[in-house]
């Protein structure tokens, strides 16, 4: 078994990237799953205002009556905000796996070497 004192600095230093990535990409998948709660909200929110005549927004501490269809119009292009930001975290996060996958694979293959 190689020590770390056996593996090469330039491989130490891909390891550390390696943990970096790991790093960035579980920021990503809470970022990712918290957009996906809102977006749960934002589509439960407009299937409620489907089914009602009175659409209410909520304005500091009080409920205040508002036009349905501007409402609606909101909640609609919220939506359309969030699934933009999942659509580019699911970008990002495909980069950072791809670039976690070839640093891992140059890291085991010098460890390999060294065994």
């Amino acid at each position: 078994m190689a020590g770390a004192q056996d593996i090469p600095e330039e491989t130490q230093e891909k390891i550390k990237q390696l943990q970096m990535l790991e790093q960035a990409l579980q920021q990503l998948l809470a970022q990712k799953q918290a957009f996906r709660l809102q977006l749960m909200e934002t589509e439960s929110a407009l299937k409620e205002l489907e089914g009602t005549n009175e659409a209410y927004r909520i304005i500091g501490n009080i409920m205040v009556l508002t036009k349905k269809e501007e409402l609606g119009k909101e909640l609609q292009e919220k939506k359309e905000t969030t699934m933009l930001r999942i659509n580019a975290l699911e970008k990002q996060e495909a980069k950072t796996r791809e670039k976690a996958s070839s640093l891992q694979k140059d890291v085991l293959a010098v460890i390999r070497k060294h065994e």
